[in-house]
């Protein structure tokens, strides 16, 4: 009997490619089986084992698929993953802004403004509410008759548990996103400490793990009276909601300020609030391209601080810093012996703030200790501005205005800090990191990158090469990274600025 030949293509897994490959079976057994186009129960037959195949197939392939950190879609199966690297992805981080308190005049007793004051965006529709951090007093007779207070893009919850004496207890918290390291746990016996895992706990310790899922939602586990004491009684968890930048609102939005209040003689009083300065600190939480780059890295650097790039990495696993960079004495003979200074750019570019760049300096010399005698700075960068000067002629029928806002929008994405999903962007870098790329040749921004961003903006007929500016390659020290300045551009064949 004749019988098909083995199949070496292992990607023909569809419903055609199973079809037909049952078709060549059936004509190699049954010669006289030749209408394989009409509704007869063997077609049927034919038609239902492609089908079941094909399903079959489909859920091989994305089980392969989602059991890999580099090719997981899903985010549950992702965070799975590197949970078994001992990997924690962070989550989002919420806004802080200083806002000011004012009465239309001074009075003669304080105005207490309560802590967890709620003040709002302007917005009719979902405003972002932020919620005051401390009580904040207006002075009797202060003139002006104002003060300043610290809101955050959060708010205050808690949720009562009953213990069932179990080890290995567990309770899902009902309110999302949760906010990292915001729970505070106490039962009975007292308060209770966060940790990572339960490896170092005793059993007199009173420790509790956070689990965040796919959806931000947080179970809390306790020990099981060998790591970790087994709580009894009520468990109360207060804890944060809220977070992402979102609520990195520009100054002069928070104006909104839920409530009534009164001096300290029971009289009602009007209070307004703005926000002089933008809101800032807000951060999304690690996107699956963020986890699949930082995870891995996690386990070269493991709980300390010693090779060069672990201050990189670990600089990187603090929310809200988007590129590091550590310099020696070994890369930059300007800088001492046995130091070194970190540079950090945050998400979005600009100067990282002085809290940002406390946390990075925490997190690389106390959650993860470097050598004792090691002397560590932590900086923004030498920012290398590129003014950009280009005289384009515009394609008939282009819309002047239309154009020139697209090479402006093609120009910020090249020098984008981040891409979209929360990676570097490998179009920019620091200069240290350009040159070790090509061995001994200088780090530079090619000329041709720059001009050929804005020649290939649909719309634009052609650049004139030798009005351009820059006119050649932009050089770039070790320290700096590069940053768009002023983007002027003129119509070539009007003269016009666009």
């Amino acid at each position: 009997m004749a019988l098909l030949a083995r199949s070496q293509d292992f990607t023909d897994k569809d419903f055609d490619a199973l079809r037909l490959r049952l078709v060549r079976l059936v004509q190699s057994v049954f010669p006289e089986w030749t209408d394989f186009h009409v509704a007869s129960f063997g077609n049927l037959l034919v038609e239902l084992y492609a089908f079941v195949g094909d399903v079959v197939t489909y859920y091989q392939d994305a089980q392969a698929r989602e059991s890999r950190i580099t090719t997981a879609t899903q985010r549950k199966n992702l965070l799975a993953l590197v949970k078994l690297l001992g990997y924690r992805p962070k989550g989002a981080q919420a806004a802080t802004a200083d806002v000011v308190f004012s009465l239309v005049s001074p009075l003669n007793a304080d105005v207490r403004i309560p802590k967890g004051t709620v003040v709002s965006t302007t917005a009719v529709a979902n405003p972002l509410r932020f919620e005051l951090l401390d009580d904040v007093t207006i002075p009797a007779g202060a003139n002006p008759p104002q003060a300043t207070g610290t809101v955050e893009q959060s708010e205050a919850q808690e949720e009562r548990f009953a213990s069932t004496s179990l080890p290995n207890q567990q309770f899902a918290l009902h309110e999302t996103p949760f906010l990292d390291g915001s729970a505070t746990v106490t039962a009975a016996d007292g308060a209770y400490l966060e940790v990572p895992n339960f490896l170092s706990s005793r059993a007199s310790d009173r420790h509790f793990t956070v689990l965040v899922d796919q959806n931000d939602r947080a179970t809390l586990r306790f020990g099981n009276g060998l790591e970790g004491v087994t709580p009894a009684g009520t468990v109360v968890v207060a804890y944060k909601t809220g977070g992402g930048t979102k609520g990195n609102v520009d100054a002069g939005t928070l104006r909104k300020l839920e409530g009534s209040f009164t001096d300290a003689a029971g009289h009602p009083v009007t209070v307004s609030v703005t926000n002089p300065a933008a809101a800032s600190g807000g951060v999304d939480r690690e996107s699956l391209a963020q986890i699949r780059r930082l995870a891995p890295a996690s386990i070269r650097v493991l709980t300390r601080t010693v090779a060069r790039e672990d201050f990189e990495i670990h600089a990187l696993g603090v929310p809200g810093v988007a590129r590091a960079l550590m310099l020696t004495s070994n890369e930059d003979r300007a800088i001492d012996e046995n130091s070194g200074i970190l540079f950090v750019v945050p998400q979005g570019g600009g100067v990282p703030s002085t809290a940002l760049k406390q946390q990075v300096l925490e997190q690389v010399t106390v959650v993860y200790p470097c050598t004792l005698t090691f002397d560590i700075v932590v900086q923004a960068p030498v920012f290398r501005t590129i003014d950009l000067r280009a005289e384009v002629a515009l394609r008939q029928g282009a819309n002047a205005v239309v154009v020139a806002a697209a090479i402006r929008r093609a120009l910020v994405s090249l020098f984008a800090v981040s891409l979209p999903d929360g990676t570097p962007n490998p179009q920019v870098d620091f200069g240290f990191n350009l040159k070790k790329s090509s061995g001994d040749v200088a780090a530079e921004i090619p000329f041709s990158e720059l001009f050929d961003v804005v020649a290939e903006v649909p719309g634009v007929r052609k650049v004139h090469e030798q009005s351009f500016l820059p006119a050649d390659d932009v050089k770039l020290d070790v320290r700096e990274f590069p940053a768009l300045g002023t983007v002027t551009l003129f119509d070539l064949d009007s003269g016009r600025a666009l």
